[in-house]
């Protein structure tokens, strides 16, 4: 099936927005009456688990500093109130990546919904994508379609890696690498839920994405660098896809509207 245009989708954005401006959009979205329910249910599931895990790796790290305390001689004691500080926050920051991963798994049935109330929001038109029943028999769908993400994720991911380990290249090109890769990955992963409620195939997503790279990438770029400041990355899951959402209404909606609207 060849692909739509989408020059007519970008005559209509609004004018010279840019992927970050999409982003901090997401920051006021958030707030709507009307999305707040759907933006509640994943952000207490992801803390609900956050704190658990946290809980348990302190723990472990407790029992490593302890060890650690037990190695050093006295006259270097002093080096435990500079490391565990430094120990924390690594953890937090590692923690953030690891857990913006599985929860795009554990949440993708409710970032599907809130992708779905935020176009209603924004264009007034509801989108008919079933009652609870039909969310239930779509979810091995659902759950197939971060498959096709991760799979298109993890090689680039461990080449990107690789890279790392190559002299010169891995103290130079292969951090800006990684973080354009991230910033790539984070605008298909948050913009992947609003083309997935009208059905348009993985790859047709992905060729939209890249009609609009700039756009697409400074979007990923926001995404990932507010994912990593801890507190704050608890939040950059729901506002990416009212960002993301955004995007896709002033973007690419007509160039790639599936007869899911429901009848006015």
């Amino acid at each position: 099936m060849p692909h739509p245009s989408l020059s007519s989708s970008r005559a209509t954005a609004t004018a010279a927005k840019s992927g970050f401006n999409y982003f901090m959009e997401g920051f006021n979205l958030i707030r709507r009456p009307g999305l707040r329910t759907f933006v509640f249910i994943p952000l207490m599931i992801n803390l609900t688990l956050f704190s658990a895990a946290f809980y348990v790796a302190l723990g472990q790290l407790e029992t490593l500093f302890a060890w650690v305390s037990g190695m050093l001689p006295e006259y270097l004691s002093w080096l435990n109130f500079l490391l565990w500080p430094l120990a924390v926050v690594a953890m937090l920051v590692v923690m953030a990546f690891v857990f913006s991963s599985v929860m795009n798994w554990l949440a993708a049935p409710f970032n599907g919904l809130l992708a779905e109330k935020v176009e209603q929001l924004l264009t007034g038109k509801p989108l008919y994508t079933g009652n609870t029943t039909d969310l239930l028999k779509d979810l091995p769908r659902i759950l197939g379609r971060e498959w096709l993400k991760l799979k298109y994720y993890l090689p680039r991911a461990l080449l990107c890696l690789a890279l790392f380990l190559v002299p010169l290249v891995g103290q130079t090109a292969a951090p800006v690498l990684w973080f354009l890769f991230s910033s790539w990955m984070m605008a298909i992963q948050y913009c992947d839920y609003p083309f997935d409620n009208h059905k348009v195939p993985f790859d047709d997503m992905r060729f939209a994405l890249r009609q609009t790279k700039g756009t697409s990438m400074s979007f990923g770029a926001a995404v990932t660098l507010f994912s990593m400041i801890p507190i704050v990355n608890f939040i950059v899951m729901p506002v990416a896809i009212c960002g993301a959402t955004a995007m896709w209404v002033e973007r690419y909606r007509e160039a790639y509207r599936h007869p899911t609207i429901a009848p006015d």
